[in-house]
């Protein structure tokens, strides 16, 4: 079973077409799933547009009342899907967002990682459609920023369109006191990859292109502040993974591997 986690915030202009496009993308295959969205206090149609879809689809809805944030809308549904898992060693959940930026197009091949043994996939995205300079210089950097938290593999340490299987992410949850996530926004993305990686066995990544184009609102993303805020958070978290499956090559192999993040928007 895939549990696709979706935290949604005024949404309502592509939400909708995000689920016709999983169950599109999904329907060549024999895995089950369901859909988890988190309705974060919105303010628009949204609550609207997901009803009818709560009868075509296998689909539940969480409506919060107020706005809760990011991170805590991404830590409920990351705790919905364990909690309905009774295979928690084959099931996994998704992370992705509902502005279509992530495109479901990837969900095939996500789901062939873990089939083949990966415990933790991360999609790794070339950016499409940022025309601001300072927010694809933010995204090639957050790594450095957020220096604290260190998976070996993954360049692309803000993702947000991340797979875990739910034994990892159940003993991920059980490790940490008090709240899973601590931060908020992208570093809340850092945050969950470097405390699954840590019970992870086997780290993947999958290149993506985020189609940042293709939103139907103004992005959310204030690059100085954020850069600011990245750089504070990032001497704080201590997180290390474990290395992934592929450490024992030479370190000339392994920087192959990790090209910087290209920008497509110029």
């Amino acid at each position: 079973m895939l549990y696709l986690c979706i935290p949604s915030h005024n949404e309502a202009e592509t939400v909708g077409l995000l689920l016709w496009k999983i169950r599109k993308s999904l329907q060549p295959s024999t895995r089950e799933y369901e859909i988890l969205v988190v309705d974060d206090g919105s303010t628009d149609a949204t609550a609207e547009v997901l009803e009818p879809y709560t009868k075509a689809l296998p689909l539940t809805v969480v409506r919060h009342g107020e706005r809760h944030g990011y991170a805590r809308s991404v830590e409920e549904l990351l705790r919905m899907a364990v909690e309905r898992t009774d295979r928690p060693k084959r099931d996994a959940a998704v992370l992705l967002h509902a502005d279509f930026a992530h495109g479901p197009e990837y969900l095939p091949e996500i789901a062939r990682r873990l089939e083949s043994g990966a415990d933790l996939v991360v999609t790794q995205a070339t950016l499409q459609g940022e025309p601001r300079r300072a927010a694809r210089l933010l995204r090639r950097h957050a790594k450095w920023l957020l220096r604290g938290v260190k998976v070996s593999g993954v360049r692309d340490i803000c993702s947000g369109y991340v797979a875990a299987r739910l034994m990892s992410l159940k003993t991920a949850l059980r490790a940490q006191e008090g709240p899973f996530l601590t931060c908020d926004g992208w570093a809340a993305n850092a945050e969950l990859i470097g405390r699954v990686a840590q019970q992870a066995r086997r780290v993947d990544t999958v290149d993506v292109i985020e189609r940042l184009d293709l939103r139907h609102r103004a992005s959310r993303v204030d690059p100085w502040p954020l850069a600011k805020e990245l750089w504070r958070v990032g001497g704080q978290l201590r997180i290390a993974g474990r290395p992934p499956a592929d450490s024992r090559r030479g370190p000339a192999a392994r920087a192959a591997d990790e090209p910087e993040l290209e920008e497509a928007s110029k």
